[in-house]
């Protein structure tokens, strides 16, 4: 095994201070192999069982439910869910590397590489639920995306992500939620703070919407 160049917390100083999209895509490049022992071994990530729980919850244990990973990373949220008995699910990713890991794990459907802060190359009402862990973040996708996650999922579907404390306001998340609110797009169902890593200490918003009938 090569010996490894790059440092846990000079790899994360790269993800949330990116300034394009470009800088982005090659810290994940650089950090594909080793983001799961970080985060799970280093960091005490967590954010990912909360946000299948809190899905599983939302879906009363329809366990048949066609479920989409957007953001998936390395699909740790997709084990959590096939943990709960879940078995239909699809990723989709911009990094081709970290949704080379999530790929390795052979718990999802279809893979899909593709940037939410465009149009995503998905059929409208194609899914039940739509899950999104850690990328309404810093540096990452702006509150804008969430109307391609709502235009994806069918009527009467949930839609359940994280916002890492501290963006919720600055990144535009909490208006465009309202926004869409106000339009009887979606509707609250859940919303409260759970941790995010342990060993960092911080926090993030667990946000649980249904798709107006």
């Amino acid at each position: 095994m090569s010996e490894r160049k790059i440092t846990e917390t000079e790899i994360l100083n790269r993800v949330y201070n990116a300034a394009d999209h470009e800088t982005l895509m090659s810290a994940y490049r650089d950090w594909a192999a080793h983001y799961d022992s970080d985060l799970l071994g280093r960091f005490g990530y967590v954010a990912h069982i909360a946000t299948a729980k809190a899905l599983h919850e939302a879906l009363k244990g329809v366990t048949e439910a066609r479920i989409l990973d957007a953001g998936c990373g390395t699909g740790l949220v997709g084990e959590e869910l096939v943990k709960l008995g879940y078995r239909h699910l699809d990723a989709l990713d911009y990094s081709a590397e970290m949704l080379a890991q999530a790929t390795q794990k052979a718990i999802y459907d279809k893979q899909m590489q593709a940037d939410m802060t465009k149009r995503l190359p998905i059929d409208d009402d194609r899914y039940d639920a739509v899950v999104c862990t850690g990328t309404f973040t810093y540096g990452h996708v702006t509150g804008a995306a969430f109307d391609e996650l709502v235009r994806i999922t069918r009527p009467g579907g949930v839609i359940v992500f994280t916002i890492r404390e501290g963006a919720y306001e600055e990144y535009g998340y909490r208006r465009r939620m309202l926004d869409l609110e106000t339009a009887d797009a979606w509707e609250l169902v859940s919303f409260y703070d759970t941790p995010y890593q342990l060993e960092e200490g911080n926090t993030c918003k667990m946000c649980t919407y249904r798709i107006a009938s």
